[in-house]
């Protein structure tokens, strides 16, 4: 062997020692596993979105919040014009004084038609008196000319006048009838009255509503992630105005193969760990656990390719935690997930709960 040759294979071996150190060292203090009962999925933080969007059709009038905003249920964060509502509504107002004014004529033809049924009744009884007069009369007439003690033109007047005060009391009755009628018809128009002022009273209820939707409110606490829309711009009815991030929902979507996925069970507890802070561990719990595979390959031939076959698991950290930390909450943080699936086992030291101040 010539004199490079041996420098050459010199060089070889402290290279080969160099590298064996190298993964002895690696070996020692690479990071651990966490064990067997710890399975492991990687997702992001996400948290259930909101969109504020107008009832009705209208013109922002303006946005009283900007994005990154933390905002509370019930708070005002925008308001739509109102201009025609408002003119709709004193529109319907005038209505319903005109509904309740015909209400009140009504009630007063009621009142004249009885009193014009009273008079045709008072004429009926009249007349019927008239009447019993005239038949007496002829009576007597009728036998006083047959005896000849007066004349029969008197008899026969009385008879005329008999006929004559039946006439007057069928007339005196049709009055009557047709004062029924009357008032039939004006205690309709009475109840169409009420009913009207019931119609626009309901549209006054409507338009203001409506009014009241038109000051747009945050429907949960969170923070305002985008402003959708800039005041002045016309939105459609149910136009988005605003997105907003449901901070008291807040989870990880991650997943795992079929071999564990059948041991975690809603309730199980996770653990989760951002890449951002991987110094702090946050506390979860299983909230969904699919109970189908979310994806599989084309082919499943092969073990290794039926390990493919994948479920998810949404953890999710409890809203009292969250309003603690409300500051610090973020949603597409990517991370890391922790299930203990062997029961009675504890937690690894490494993984104890740890979400700072």
């Amino acid at each position: 062997m010539t004199d490079t040759m041996k420098h050459w294979a010199a060089r070889g071996g402290i290279v080969l020692l160099i590298a064996a150190v190298a993964f002895g060292g690696w070996w020692l203090l690479r990071p651990k596993g966490f064990g067997p009962g710890i399975v492991a999925g990687n997702g992001r933080i996400e948290a259930t979105e909101i969109d504020v969007a107008a009832k009705t059709p209208g013109r922002i009038a303006d946005i009283l919040v900007d994005e990154g905003d933390f905002v509370r249920q019930g708070q005002v964060v925008a308001h739509i014009d109102t201009q025609v509502l408002e003119a709709q509504r004193a529109e319907a107002e005038a209505q319903l004084a005109q509904a309740q004014n015909a209400i009140q004529t009504g009630l007063s033809q009621v009142s004249q038609q009885e009193s014009d049924r009273a008079a045709a009744q008072a004429v009926v009884q009249q007349r019927q008196a008239e009447f019993n007069a005239a038949s007496k009369r002829l009576a007597r007439s009728t036998t006083l000319a047959r005896e000849g003690a007066t004349p029969q033109q008197e008899r026969d007047d009385d008879e005329a006048s008999v006929q004559s005060a039946r006439a007057a009391i069928e007339a005196a009755r049709a009055q009557v009838a047709a004062s029924d009628a009357a008032i039939a018809t004006a205690r309709s128009q009475v109840i169409g009255a009420r009913s009207n002022v019931e119609a626009v009273k309901a549209t006054i209820r409507r338009i203001s509503a409506d009014i009241t939707d038109s000051a747009l409110k945050a429907p949960r606490d969170g923070r305002i992630q985008y402003r959708i829309a800039q005041p002045g711009e016309v939105v459609a009815g149910g136009g988005k105005v605003l997105n907003l991030v449901d901070l008291s929902d807040v989870y990880m979507t991650f997943f795992l193969p079929e071999e564990v996925a059948g041991k975690v069970g809603m309730g199980s507890e996770i653990r989760i760990v951002l890449d951002a802070a991987p110094n702090y561990v946050i506390p979860a719990m299983a909230s969904f656990v699919a109970d189908v595979a979310q994806f599989t390959p084309k082919t499943v031939e092969t073990a290794s390719e039926r390990q493919k076959l994948m479920f998810r698991v949404k953890a999710r950290i409890a809203p009292a935690l969250l309003r603690e930390h409300i500051k610090q909450v973020k949603t597409g943080l990517p991370g890391m997930a922790y299930v203990n699936v062997a029961p009675g086992t504890a937690w690894p030291a490494r993984l104890a709960v740890n979400v700072g101040q």
